[in-house]
C-alpha cells in the first residue's frame, strides 16, 4: 500500500472546464451539449409532455440509453419523471421543468454567440 504525505491537505482534481475563445463566448452546457440529452429537452420543449416510448421512438435510441441520459437530466432537475401504470403496463411521462427550459435558453443563447462570433470572423 502506498504512503501518503499527511502535511499535504487533500485536493480535489480541478473541474474541466472548455476553454473560453476570444470574443467572449460563454462556456456552453455540458449537461445538454451532449447529443441525446440535446434531443430530449428539445422534444420536451415543444410537448408538454412525453412518455419514454414516445421519447424512445422519436430519438431512434434503445430502452439503455434513454434511460441513462434522462436521469442525468432527472438529476439535474432540468426535467421531470412520473411513473404510473395503465392497467398492468408501466408508463414513464417526462416534462420539462422550468430550470429545464432556462437551462435550454441558455444553451441556445450560448449557440446563438458562438454562432455570431464565428461569422464575424
Amino acid at each position: 500500500m502506498a504512503s501518503r504525505n499527511s502535511s499535504q491537505p487533500d485536493q480535489a482534481a480541478p473541474a474541466r472546464r472548455v476553454a473560453q475563445p476570444r470574443g467572449g463566448v460563454p462556456d456552453l452546457d455540458r449537461l445538454i451539449h451532449e447529443r441525446v440529452r440535446l434531443a430530449i429537452v428539445s422534444a420536451l420543449a415543444v410537448n408538454p409532455s412525453l412518455t419514454f416510448q414516445e421519447l424512445k421512438r422519436l430519438l431512434r435510441t434503445t430502452d439503455g440509453n434513454l434511460s441513462v441520459h434522462a436521469r442525468k437530466l432527472e438529476e439535474a432537475q432540468y426535467v421531470s419523471c412520473v411513473k404510473t401504470f395503465e392497467g398492468r403496463v408501466p408508463r414513464t411521462e417526462y416534462r420539462l421543468t422550468a430550470a429545464g427550459r432556462r437551462a435550454l435558453e441558455r444553451y441556445l443563447g450560448h449557440m446563438e454567440a458562438l454562432i455570431k462570433s464565428t461569422r464575424e470572423r
